[in-house]
């Protein structure tokens, strides 16, 4: 088949052992650290050297190497096979998969984001009518797989945004795709949720709503609320990833290497935490370096430089660790769309996918993730298109050789009334209803003209027609429920709860 074969590869195996070693030394050597009593007790059993004067933690090269080929044969298990728990951006998988570019890799659109730039142009904090209207336009979209948080409703309290948010992505799609708890208290009641959703925990863990997702804080600390909810879940036997968003220049050396290495050294501290709390811990590591912008101090997502550190990020989680999964993709730093986002996103999407990436996320964001567009999601989900039609290549075979079909047409005949022509013409063609492909007097006698100005119409159409109803009306009111009780339990007012329920 003429498919698209070979991973792009930036480090070579020596590299990558450099990196790896170069993460034990920082772990070993200058340690970490962390703000929470009990992560420091299981860290200390685990053999690490705890100052608790300081917090500051070091671990022995051992420890970490005894995690790392833990988690290695953990992908190996069988009764894990086939489980690929969504996360806020991918998915996780959580067993080995047969290297090379994923073709079907999945997308999600989610993220968190606190503005809109709204389908009348204007940028403003997100509502609870943007985050509905949001879900429901990726839920339409056919290329975007999971959604998680488009955007977050500002006027809801912070403390309940999560769980509010969680309630309300169940209720409007078939395809969550993951949700952040920003509180360990958050965990019950999304749990909670979850398990309506799923129907119990054992069906829960076969395929696992929400991962849960610990950061760090660069340079090498850990936060105690953060603690809290990263032990919360790994006692809970839920799946675990612990990522790390590192900026060269700011919160890390200013060279990719060095930034690598201390991201490298901060999502290790992660396995060795997790299992430490639980041996039979479900946890994996995650990466999102970058490199800070010294003109404005801005971390970007997307960027000629970034490129090749996002995938050599991906890289060696996939080939040196063994870690299957997703990463940051199809992001701009660009506030508009336009000609900078589409190349952007096009450019920060095919080039982790090609070094192996199973999953891409999160779709629709602008200004390196701070504002949603409705407008951007449209046009992502056409480049992810694009993309997969491109990846996806040609079939060689007796059929499509069409060798018949050309003795039949000829030499000075032509094909487009042949049966053949229409039986294959929708299977080989990208055939785009935003994209341009028409000579200059048909594009100037059309009403609406240019790739934003569709995708805007296509988003308001979606919008006036696409109502998905995922849940009966019984799981809805459990729902309802959940977050009722979470508002009254959490010690805030219900008026937020009557109003948006």
């Amino acid at each position: 088949m003429g498919k698209a074969s070979g991973l792009i590869k930036f480090l070579s195996q020596e590299e990558m052992e450099k990196l790896h070693l170069s993460a034990l030394r920082i772990l070993e050597e200058v340690g970490m650290m962390i703000d929470h009593p009990e992560a420091l007790d299981y860290l200390e059993k685990s053999g690490c050297i705890v100052d608790r004067n300081t917090n500051l933690v070091k671990f022995p090269q051992k420890v970490v190497e005894n995690a790392v080929n833990k988690m290695r044969k953990d992908y190996t298990l069988t009764d894990r096979s086939g489980i690929v728990p969504p996360m806020r951006y991918t998915e996780m998988y959580l067993t080995t998969i047969p290297k090379g570019i994923r073709h079907d890799f999945t997308v999600n659109a989610g993220g968190f984001p606190s503005y809109v730039l709204d389908l009348d142009g204007k940028r403003r904090p997100a509502t609870m009518q943007d985050v509905i209207d949001s879900i429901r336009l990726a839920d339409a979209l056919e290329n975007i797989d999971l959604i998680g948080l488009p955007c977050s409703a500002q006027e809801i309290p912070p403390r309940m945004r999560p769980v509010v948010m969680t309630a309300v992505l169940i209720k409007n799609t078939s395809k969550p795709g993951g949700i952040e708890a920003w509180d360990k208290t958050d965990i019950k009641y999304i749990t909670e949720m979850a398990l309506v959703l799923r129907g119990g925990m054992k069906e829960l863990k076969k395929k696992p709503f929400l991962i849960g997702y610990g950061e760090v804080r660069s340079p090498l600390c850990m936060d105690y609320n953060m603690c809290d909810v990263f032990i919360e879940y790994v006692k809970m036997g839920l799946p675990q990833s612990f990522d790390t968003m590192p900026g060269a220049g700011s919160t890390a050396p200013a060279s990719t290497a060095g930034t690598l290495a201390l991201g490298l050294a901060e999502t290790l501290f992660g396995l060795v935490l997790g299992y430490a709390i639980d041996e039979n811990a479900w946890v994996s590591i995650d990466m999102n370096p970058s490199l800070t912008d010294m003109r404005t101090m801005v971390f970007p997502y997307a960027g000629a430089d970034r490129i090749p550190m996002i995938a050599a990020a991906n890289q060696m989680l996939r080939d040196y660790y063994g870690r299957p999964g997703g990463c940051h993709a199809c992001k701009t730093d660009a506030c508009h769309p336009g000609v900078q986002a589409g190349f952007e996103k096009a450019l920060t999407t095919i080039f982790p996918v090609l070094t192996g990436a199973t999953g891409v996320g999160t779709l629709g964001q602008l200004e390196g993730g701070v504002t949603f567009s409705f407008v951007q999601l449209v046009i992502d989900n056409e480049i992810i298109g694009y993309i997969k039609r491109a990846l996806r290549g040609f079939e060689v075979n007796d059929d499509t050789l069409a060798l018949d079909v050309i003795k039949e047409v000829g030499p000075g005949g032509n094909f487009i009334q042949h049966e053949h022509t229409a039986m294959n013409f929708r299977k080989e063609f990208y055939l785009s209803d935003l994209l341009e492909r028409m000579p200059w007097s048909l594009w100037e006698s059309q009403d609406i003209k240019g790739l934003e100005e569709k995708a805007r119409e296509k988003a308001r159409k979606i919008l006036r027609e696409h109502n998905p109803k995922p849940l009966s009306e019984d799981k809805v009111k459990e729902i309802d429920a959940i977050v009722r009780r979470a508002y009254r339990e959490i010690g805030k007012s219900e008026q937020h709860f009557l109003y948006f329920f």
